[in-house]
Protein backbone atom coordinates (compact mmCIF):
# COMPACT_ATOMS: atom_id res chain seq x y z
CA UNK A 1 0.00 0.00 0.00
CA UNK A 2 1.88 3.29 -0.87
CA UNK A 3 2.25 5.89 1.46
CA UNK A 4 3.24 9.13 1.94
CA UNK A 5 5.45 10.30 4.56
CA UNK A 6 5.68 14.58 4.78
CA UNK A 7 9.23 15.27 7.62
CA UNK A 8 9.72 19.15 8.15
CA UNK A 9 7.91 20.08 4.83
CA UNK A 10 10.18 17.40 2.46
CA UNK A 11 7.88 14.63 1.24
CA UNK A 12 8.98 10.76 0.88
CA UNK A 13 7.41 8.12 -1.14
CA UNK A 14 6.81 5.34 0.97
CA UNK A 15 5.02 1.78 1.08
CA UNK A 16 3.19 -0.46 4.31
CA UNK A 17 5.16 -3.73 4.35
CA UNK A 18 1.80 -5.98 4.27
CA UNK A 19 3.81 -9.54 3.01
CA UNK A 20 6.02 -9.42 5.93
CA UNK A 21 4.39 -7.17 8.85
CA UNK A 22 0.50 -7.74 8.35
CA UNK A 23 -1.25 -7.47 11.90
CA UNK A 24 1.20 -3.90 12.14
CA UNK A 25 0.68 -2.88 8.88
CA UNK A 26 -2.90 -3.08 9.81
CA UNK A 27 -2.82 -1.90 13.13
CA UNK A 28 -1.12 1.55 12.09
CA UNK A 29 -3.26 2.10 8.83
CA UNK A 30 -6.69 2.19 10.66
CA UNK A 31 -5.19 5.08 12.13
CA UNK A 32 -4.09 7.05 8.97
CA UNK A 33 -3.27 10.38 8.63
CA UNK A 34 -0.90 9.89 11.66
CA UNK A 35 0.82 12.78 13.03
CA UNK A 36 3.70 12.99 15.20
CA UNK A 37 6.69 15.18 16.51
CA UNK A 38 10.27 13.08 15.64
CA UNK A 39 13.14 14.27 17.90
CA UNK A 40 16.44 12.58 17.37
CA UNK A 41 17.47 9.22 19.03
CA UNK A 42 19.54 8.88 22.21
CA UNK A 43 20.99 5.36 22.06
CA UNK A 44 20.56 3.66 18.78
CA UNK A 45 22.73 6.30 16.40
CA UNK A 46 21.36 7.64 13.19
CA UNK A 47 17.80 8.00 13.55
CA UNK A 48 14.67 9.83 14.52
CA UNK A 49 11.97 8.38 16.90
CA UNK A 50 8.70 9.52 17.27
CA UNK A 51 7.84 8.84 21.25
CA UNK A 52 4.49 7.34 22.14
CA UNK A 53 4.17 6.59 25.40
CA UNK A 54 1.48 3.76 26.44
CA UNK A 55 -0.01 3.49 23.06
CA UNK A 56 -1.19 -0.06 22.15
CA UNK A 57 -0.87 -1.44 18.83
CA UNK A 58 -2.27 -4.41 19.95
CA UNK A 59 0.77 -6.04 18.08
CA UNK A 60 3.83 -8.70 19.07
CA UNK A 61 6.85 -8.80 17.32
CA UNK A 62 6.87 -9.49 13.50
CA UNK A 63 9.43 -8.43 10.69
CA UNK A 64 11.38 -7.35 13.45
CA UNK A 65 15.19 -5.94 13.51
CA UNK A 66 17.47 -4.02 15.55
CA UNK A 67 19.69 -2.76 12.89
CA UNK A 68 17.50 -1.13 10.33
CA UNK A 69 18.76 0.59 7.09
CA UNK A 70 18.39 4.27 6.08
CA UNK A 71 14.81 4.72 5.25
CA UNK A 72 13.40 2.05 7.03
CA UNK A 73 10.51 2.65 9.94
CA UNK A 74 10.01 0.68 12.71
CA UNK A 75 6.73 0.27 15.20
CA UNK A 76 8.57 -0.78 18.83
CA UNK A 77 5.39 -2.38 20.48
CA UNK A 78 6.45 -1.51 24.07
CA UNK A 79 7.30 -3.88 26.63
CA UNK A 80 10.40 -2.98 28.32
CA UNK A 81 10.67 0.54 27.06
CA UNK A 82 7.99 2.93 25.48
CA UNK A 83 6.01 2.44 22.48
CA UNK A 84 7.95 4.15 19.31
CA UNK A 85 8.32 5.05 16.01
CA UNK A 86 11.42 4.88 14.59
CA UNK A 87 13.31 5.75 11.25
CA UNK A 88 16.78 5.11 10.49
CA UNK A 89 18.76 7.88 8.60
CA UNK A 90 22.03 6.15 8.66
CA UNK A 91 24.04 3.68 10.68
CA UNK A 92 21.63 2.38 13.37
CA UNK A 93 21.60 -0.17 16.20
CA UNK A 94 18.20 0.12 18.06
CA UNK A 95 18.39 0.46 22.56
CA UNK A 96 16.88 2.05 24.43
CA UNK A 97 18.11 3.00 28.49
CA UNK A 98 16.96 -0.56 29.14
CA UNK A 99 19.20 -1.94 26.20
CA UNK A 100 19.09 -3.27 22.57
CA UNK A 101 15.28 -3.27 21.23
CA UNK A 102 13.81 -4.68 18.06
CA UNK A 103 11.22 -3.25 16.16
CA UNK A 104 8.80 -4.41 13.51
CA UNK A 105 10.19 -3.14 9.79
CA UNK A 106 6.59 -1.78 8.84
CA UNK A 107 7.63 1.20 6.12
CA UNK A 108 9.92 1.64 3.60
CA UNK A 109 10.61 5.08 2.17
CA UNK A 110 10.89 4.53 -1.66
CA UNK A 111 12.23 8.52 -2.67
CA UNK A 112 14.22 10.93 -1.10
CA UNK A 113 16.62 8.69 0.80
CA UNK A 114 19.44 11.23 -0.15
CA UNK A 115 17.22 13.71 1.99
CA UNK A 116 17.41 11.75 5.33
CA UNK A 117 21.10 12.61 6.66
CA UNK A 118 19.17 16.24 6.88
CA UNK A 119 16.26 15.35 8.41
CA UNK A 120 18.46 13.96 11.43
CA UNK A 121 20.75 17.41 11.68
CA UNK A 122 17.28 18.80 11.79
CA UNK A 123 16.03 16.96 14.90
CA UNK A 124 19.51 16.99 16.24
CA UNK A 125 20.41 20.62 15.69
CA UNK A 126 16.58 22.59 15.49
CA UNK A 127 14.21 20.08 18.10
CA UNK A 128 11.16 18.45 17.04
CA UNK A 129 10.22 18.20 13.81
CA UNK A 130 6.56 17.50 12.42
CA UNK A 131 6.15 13.94 10.58
CA UNK A 132 2.55 12.89 8.99
CA UNK A 133 1.63 9.35 7.38
CA UNK A 134 -0.82 9.45 5.16
CA UNK A 135 -2.20 7.34 2.29
CA UNK A 136 -0.24 7.55 -0.89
Amino acid sequence: MPLTVEIAGMTFDARLETEKAPKTCSAFASRLPFDGKIVHVRWSGEAVWIPLGDTNFGVGYENHTSYPAPGQVLLYPGGISETEILLAYGGVHFASKMGQLAGNHFITLTSGLDRLPEIGRLALWEGAQPICFRNG
